[in-house]
């Protein structure tokens, strides 16, 4: 049986829909058709205690008041082009900048501000999909979206795919914060960490990557093996301190569909691993979470309520020709897979 209610209507009178996937007491996923956003992630923890452990938005006022992209489907350029401009196909494209002079998570008005329409629910998956004109904040080709939640046992699997109908570039990810001592529980100084990379990416005090990646070893960058994230994301280390947490990209060894990182709650008992095919994986410990915007439990979100576990192509790229390209032409298709795989056994 389905759950489809409607959510909040929109300034111009569209309604937005709120869709419901997977059953207690295994894991379900509130979906929003604004910006195809993970509103709610209920799993029961390894204490049987069952929690929302995603931060979201009460209503459609806080969301569009909120510059923290909580949740949503970020596009069409998920991360930071330095000072937007960059180079595809013989001439300069110049798309919308907004986050101290360059393009973040796609411009302005990114995909996760944008009314998504609901193409298929059905019990265990959702599928929404959107329509990206020419020109839209800057970038080349018609492009067309999808994104796909489906359930199955403990696991959710976020599929996103596009096609374009000129040379465009194309990096899509979720832009879920997760805390898995639930949400409105606080910070994530207690989480453990572990991350599948041996590389991370330096980036300036404005986020653009300073030049090659670097090893993490010696530096509190250094996740490949599970560690308590407290002292990591407040170590004295320029990097670091800049960034006033973490909000760096690491690269992830592999290739294919493999794990990225592994996130763990000690105190609940309770463990997700992210899977991905995607190069990257952007670590983001909630930084600039102010207090200024209201969680769904109510309370404010401060610094550190969440971290945000992105995978993608590593920022900047369309300027850096020796990483893995975000270009995709008319007759390709762009995928992309993201998986939460839970263990409540942590």
């Amino acid at each position: 049986m389905t759950h489809d209610v409607v959510f909040g209507q929109l300034p111009d009178g569209r309604d937005v829909r709120l869709l419901t996937i997977g059953s207690a007491p295994g894991t379900e996923v509130e979906v929003l058709a604004l910006g195809a956003t993970v509103h709610r992630l209920l799993v029961t923890g390894g204490d049987g205690v069952r929690r929302n452990v995603v931060l979201g938005h009460p209503d459609l006022e806080e969301r569009l008041a909120s510059g923290d992209y909580i949740g949503g489907t970020i596009g069409r350029y998920a991360n930071r082009i330095a000072a937007g401009r960059f180079p595809l196909g013989g001439r300069e494209v110049e798309v919308g900048t907004h986050d101290r002079g360059h393009s973040l998570h796609g411009g302005p008005d990114g995909f996760d501000l944008r009314l998504w329409d609901v193409v298929e629910h059905t019990a265990d998956s959702v599928t929404l999909a959107l329509t990206s004109p020419d020109g839209d904040q800057g970038f080349p080709g018609t492009v067309e979206v999808t994104v796909r939640y489906s359930v199955v046992g403990d696991t959710v699997r976020v599929e996103m795919g596009a096609t374009t109908d000129a040379t465009t570039v194309v990096n899509l990810t979720n832009h879920a914060y997760l805390n898995l001592e639930g949400e409105g529980a606080g910070t994530i100084d207690g989480h453990e960490m572990l991350v599948d990379a041996d590389d991370y990416t330096p980036v300036d005090a404005s986020g653009i990557p300073l030049g090659a990646h670097e090893a993490v070893a010696g530096t509190p960058f250094d996740l490949r093996e599970q560690r308590v994230l407290g002292p990591a994301i407040r170590a004295e280390h320029p990097q670091v301190v800049d960034a006033k947490g973490i909000d760096h990209n690491y690269v992830v060894r592999g290739s294919g569909l493999r794990r990225a990182g592994r996130l763990v709650s000690p105190r609940t008992a309770t463990a997700v691993e992210v899977w991905t095919d995607q190069p990257g994986l952007q670590v983001y410990t909630g930084n600039f979470l102010d207090g200024r915007r209201r969680g769904t439990g109510g309370g404010r979100y401060r610094q550190g309520d969440g971290i945000a576990l992105e995978p993608q192509l590593f920022p900047d790229s369309p300027n850096r020709p020796e990483w893995p390209s975000a270009t995709l032409e008319p007759g390709e298709a762009y995928a992309a897979v993201l998986e939460w795989r839970f263990d409540p056994q942590g």
